[in-house]
């Protein structure tokens, strides 16, 4: 990330990954838990998802996340609801920084961020609204704004992806901070621009305390890791053999081996310790207070949580649904068998520390 982009997310405080609310996980079963090899997925047996009300006229969204994954079911919403849509594409926190610098003048009705944070960026400039009772309903408090302003619409956990050539996962160390281990020098790849790698550092802030959080960041950093610009160049370097482990979000690997087949030399972990390495956050999206079709917006955002588009994200895009009754895609470890850190992500609203911790020891 440029320094630029930095000072002006702190500018107009956008506090990346707070404000979500997401609990620890049950305790996992007594074998680590590991991927399986992608199957083909089998499409949702539901008809297409009607929208509650008939609305029409157009919308506009900011979308943080990857126009190749989420524009085939904003498509679909087009069809079913007779809905416009206009969509922006960009980065999660420079759309965040943009709608806070137009104000009453942002044309977005929609933000759809890749995290949690952003969207409390929003919440904390008080620049979303709050959502109907009929939309929040529909996923776990854990995984809503406290007050309702925003939704999660998919789930996403930290992991370690490994070359499964050279480790087995008896290999890995039960919590990521054994990877400050002398013997992973030379073999880590991580990325410190990411932001779902700083909402890890500023998880691990917040339950480990900040010294050891820098203490974890000088022993990776010891252990000369080696750095890239997002999840996809980690999976795509340890498939390759160029490092051994890789600390991503779960479903960036699955995209591999949907294109290159189960034979792609890469599988997911997740610490068995359950520690902030094996966090979980959300996408989701909120309405504006300057919305000007806000119940057109309200239909788009209630389409997201339907039968329809959270089975989308998951047979898809690979990433866990937060709606009761949807099936997991089938190469995804359950939830319920993901040990994870007891956690609230509203905790996590000082992004500001974590980039200077990040930048002290030189990750940055």
């Amino acid at each position: 990330m440029h320094h630029w982009r930095l000072s002006l997310l702190s500018l107009v405080v956008v506090v990346l990954f707070a404000t979500a609310c997401a609990g620890g996980a049950p305790a996992p079963s007594a074998q680590p838990a590991t991927t399986k090899a992608v199957e083909p997925a089998q499409p949702a047996a539901s008809a297409p998802a009607k929208p509650a009300e008939k609305v029409g006229g157009t919308i506009t969204v900011y979308s943080g996340r990857e126009e190749k994954l989420v524009a085939p079911i904003i498509e679909r919403f087009k069809k079913d609801s007779g809905i416009d849509v206009k969509v922006r594409y960009g980065d999660t926190a420079e759309l965040a920084a943009t709608i806070l610098e137009e104000g009453k003048n942002s044309p977005a009705d929609v933000y759809f961020a890749q995290d949690a944070g952003a969207l409390g960026a929003l919440v904390a400039q008080q620049a979303l609204a709050k959502l109907p009772d009929s939309i929040l309903n529909r996923v776990d408090a854990r995984f809503r704004a406290p007050k309702g302003e925003w939704v999660g619409l998919s789930g996403r956990a930290r992991t370690v992806v490994y070359n499964t050539k050279v480790l087995k996962t008896e290999d890995l160390p039960d919590t990521l901070l054994g990877f400050t281990d002398a013997k992973w020098k030379g073999k880590i790849g991580w990325s410190p621009t990411n932001g779902s790698f700083q909402a890890f550092v500023t998880a691990l802030r917040v339950t480990d305390g900040d010294e050891a959080a820098r203490k974890w960041l000088d022993g990776i950093k010891a252990n000369t890791p080696k750095a890239y610009s997002n999840n996809t160049g980690i999976v795509k370097a340890v498939g390759d053999g160029e490092i051994q482990v890789g600390f991503v979000n779960h479903y960036y690997l699955f995209r591999f081996i949907k294109e290159q087949g189960e034979s792609f030399p890469a599988r997911n972990y997740h610490p068995r310790a359950g520690d902030s390495g094996a966090m979980i956050n959300v996408a989701g999206a909120g309405i504006l207070t300057t919305a000007k079709n806000p119940k057109a917006a309200e239909t788009f955002v209630e389409y997201l949580l339907s039968k329809e588009a959270q089975q989308y994200f998951a047979d898809e895009t690979f990433e866990y649904p937060l709606v009761e009754g949807i099936k997991t895609h089938p190469v995804l470890v359950p939830l319920s068998q993901i040990k994870t850190p007891k956690l609230d992500l509203g905790s996590l609203a000082d992004l500001d520390k974590t980039l200077k911790l990040l930048r002290d020891t030189g990750a940055l």
